[in-house]
């Protein structure tokens, strides 16, 4: 199946919301882990009695489990379908949340947190693959920026939400308030996919990626490291400037905000570009910039972080909505599930790889300082590799069919 042969948007207006509902909850369920732990991490820290740095190794379960199992994410879903896996992604959500609410100690939340990368894995493929079904060539860049913005929803709830609800009930209480929600998505999300029977069989053998995809996998590796480590720490980080937790916690708010404009309004963009390799160049430079900033805040500078958690709202965030895009626009990356589950092997590890050695690099001799810096040189690396995969999508006579012509009409 692939995405220009594909059936037409829902009838109704109802079921066009429906839909969107959907692709947004099946992005935010999963990562909202994510975003938890930034916002949690004073209180996780207090409560289960490790150092600040250790919050790298509860990113790294889930998002390096989420990595490997991305290996094979895209076949099973093609086996699945879309309606089995949603369901599959949301059970499995729901069973994480209330795991890590009830397991004992910091080995045992790390378990717990490791169950959310099944569903993390599943949720790029399961999602662009009911786009190919469900939405027309001319509106898909738009619904994968609204889709991918979902993650940013999560990073809305988890600053505004979650720190008031850890303060007076504890941090526990405050994840297992998912749970319900995690069950109504499971039980209504699969009613909007095709009724039709699932895919047909798939090879779950690793498959080699093609030049173009391998790039675009290396960038979002190093998106990847650059957002994990930003917003695992951020709230540690801010805490140390003077911040109380509630306030760091609105920094990641703020960020969740700006992400959605970023990834609504760039996606499109992108989209309508000959080739968005250009338009990642340029977030993933400005996005070094916002780091450097947030590297100069201090209790007498909070703006600076503002500033900082803004601008890498606004720029870095948008980076893996449109790579998302431009799969289902250019073939020559491969399928819709295979190709977003391949992907997701990037930017997953570039989370699982991040938190665990910027925590490293801040508790070293360098200090936050350091960490920082690091942080920078990944996305200046970033940005070398977006240059050279415009260059080798502009040698390929594949690829320049594909961005010349109108974004999803080919």
């Amino acid at each position: 199946m692939t995405p220009d042969t594909s059936p037409p948007a829902a009838d109704s207006a109802l079921d066009a919301f429906l839909l969107r509902t959907v692709l947004t909850g099946a992005m935010a369920l999963p990562m909202l882990i994510f975003y938890a732990i930034g916002t949690l991490g004073p209180f996780l820290v207090a409560d289960l009695g490790v150092a600040p740095g250790w919050l790298g190794y509860l990113t790294m379960s889930a998002f390096g489990f989420a990595a490997l199992l991305s290996l094979w994410a895209g076949p099973l879903v093609n086996r699945l379908g879309s309606r089995r896996a949603l369901a599959l992604l949301f059970l499995v959500a729901t069973l994480a949340y209330g795991l890590i609410g009830v397991a004992p100690g910091f080995g045992g939340v790390v378990l717990a947190v490791a169950v959310c990368g099944i569903a993390q894995a599943l949720s790029n493929p399961a999602t662009n693959l009911l786009i190919a079904e469900r939405v027309p060539p001319q509106k898909k860049a738009a619904v994968v920026g609204l889709k991918q913005a979902g993650v940013q929803v999560a990073a809305l709830f988890a600053g505004l939400v979650l720190p008031g609800i850890a303060q007076q009930f504890g941090w526990r209480a405050a994840l297992l308030l998912l749970v319900p929600l995690g069950l109504l998505l499971a039980l209504g999300a699969p009613r909007i996919a095709p009724k039709a029977a699932a895919g047909k069989p798939a090879s779950f053998g690793l498959a080699r990626p093609s030049r173009v995809l391998a790039l675009l996998m290396a960038i979002q590796l190093c998106a990847g490291v650059a957002l994990s480590a930003y917003i695992t720490f951020l709230g540690v980080f801010a805490t140390r400037q003077g911040m109380s937790s509630v306030v760091a916690g609105s920094l990641v708010a703020v960020f969740g905000v700006m992400g959605i404009l970023a990834r609504v309004v760039l996606t499109p963009i992108g989209g309508r570009m000959r080739d968005e390799s250009w338009l990642l160049l340029i977030l993933l430079a400005l996005a070094a910039c916002a780091i450097g900033v947030t590297a100069q805040a201090t209790p007498e500078r909070h703006w600076m972080l503002w500033a900082g958690t803004i601008g890498i709202g606004l720029t870095a965030v948008a980076t893996n909505a449109i790579a998302m895009s431009m799969l289902l626009r250019d073939r020559a990356f491969g399928t819709p599930a295979t190709s977003a589950g391949m992907l997701s092997v990037g930017f997953f590890g570039g989370f699982a790889f991040g938190p665990p050695s910027f925590g490293a690099l801040s508790a070293g001799p360098w200090g936050f300082d350091g960490a920082w810096t690091a942080l920078v040189g990944v996305l200046v690396l970033g940005c070398l590799l977006a240059l050279l995969l415009a260059r080798v999508r502009r040698s390929s006579e594949g690829g320049a069919e594909a961005f010349s012509s109108p974004a999803g009409a080919k």
